[in-house]
């Protein structure tokens, strides 16, 4: 640990700045055999109490944050397509009365591609919503079933359509890295993407998260991950093409055409403050950490108990920001501010990163230093999670 003598006055410029919320609705249909995020299934879901909870979650973190304004709310999940439009207008608009919203506040919804949740898009885009992530994942319906999912190929590209029509901005996901997937394969599905002109794509390998169904596949040899060369095979390819349409990737997995990048999503890179309300979510406001309960039965008796859904709230360091800001920051192409992060923390950059493993990284052209900027060449992003423990400093 480094004597705080040595380190400048820790300044918190963000106090003051706009803020991103996220909102988590927790329900699902079904559980997929790769998803290790927060949801649940149930069999009934009381909407007047997840109203009020959420709301009442909503003006607690409201009070903690006066004087700032909103650059914008994602919905995710879970599946808040699920939720009534009702319910998501009721919110959006509990959000702009406490905190006020920045000019074209962006306005995220994360979506399956199911026929039934297609048919709210519309009232979706009355409520307030302007930008939707739909869960397409793959264009293949043998893909489709293996990944668990309840769409097939039509049913997804109808669901785009409507989406397209509904909402100013339209993302989606694939996944790649599917056991027995060529280069060719993937190609022609990258190319068919492209061809819907959607602005926005995000392209996820395929990993094998602890506790989920594939994991436990994994273990007794039912089924055999992507090696790692072909994987980074398939990053190449996913730069080479995406880059040629005019979708650059602006962060590891995340590719949009100039100005449609996710504004929520780079507040997360670029370590400025959110809240997170909901069950299980996160938020970084104010140098604190915070997290809700995570089952969904626990998060409303908290609130009803509290008056909020706080499981932890808890001050953190200015190392600990340094290395958060690092790992979410060097995801980003345009990498990181290191005499902006040293103003943010009171640390100075050698404090922050290992000099000398910057210089050797530097040289075997795996990422750039210069002008105070860190940033991870084309060449380092698919090692990223490797170089990451050898670039921030032991703080």
């Amino acid at each position: 640990m480094h004597e705080r003598d040595h380190r400048k006055p820790t300044v918190n410029k963000s106090a003051t700045g706009p803020l991103a919320l996220y909102v988590h609705w927790p329900f699902c249909v079904s559980k997929c055999p790769y998803c290790d995020f927060n949801s649940h299934v149930r069999e009934q879901v009381d909407l007047v109490a997840w109203q009020a909870a959420l709301l009442a979650d909503m003006a607690h973190e409201a009070a903690l944050t006066p004087g700032r304004k909103l650059s914008s709310i994602f919905f995710g999940g879970g599946t808040p397509s699920l939720m009534p439009p009702a319910l998501v207008e009721t919110l959006i608009a509990a959000a702009e009365r406490l905190w006020g919203f920045e000019e074209n506040t962006e306005i995220t919804l994360e979506a399956n591609p199911s026929s039934v949740e297609a048919a709210n898009f519309h009232d979706l885009a009355e409520a307030g919503v302007n930008r939707v992530s739909l869960g397409l994942q793959s264009l293949d319906d043998q893909t489709l079933e293996f990944l668990g999912r309840a769409h097939d190929v039509e049913e997804g590209l109808a669901a785009l359509d409507t989406a397209q029509q509904a909402f100013d901005r339209v993302s989606f996901d694939l996944i790649y890295a599917r056991p027995g997937q060529s280069l060719e394969d993937w190609q022609k599905e990258l190319d068919r993407a492209l061809s819907f002109g959607t602005g926005h794509l995000s392209l996820y390998q395929l990993t094998i998260e602890p506790g989920t169904r594939f994991e436990t596949l994994v273990r007794t040899g039912k089924l055999v991950p992507a090696d790692d060369d072909h994987c980074a095979d398939l990053f190449e390819l996913n730069r080479s093409i995406m880059t040629a349409a005019g979708l650059p990737a602006y962060e590891i997995s995340n590719h949009a055409k100039p100005g449609q990048e996710s504004r929520h999503n780079l507040t997360y890179w670029r370590y400025e403050d959110y809240v997170g309300i909901g069950p299980g979510a996160h938020g970084r406001r104010l140098d604190s950490a915070t997290e809700r309960h995570k089952k969904p039965e626990n998060f409303l008796s908290a609130v009803e108990r509290n008056g909020n859904g706080l499981k932890v709230e808890q001050a953190l360091s200015p190392e600990t920001r340094a290395m958060e800001a690092l790992m979410m920051g060097l995801r980003l192409a345009e990498g990181v501010d290191l005499d902006a992060l040293a103003e943010k923390t009171g640390l100075a950059a050698a404090q922050m990163v290992d000099q000398k493993s910057v210089n050797h990284l530097s040289g075997l052209g795996l990422l750039d230093a210069a002008g105070g900027r860190l940033t991870i060449s084309p060449r380092g992003m698919p090692l990223l999670d490797a170089l990451l423990p050898k670039i921030i400093a032991d703080i």
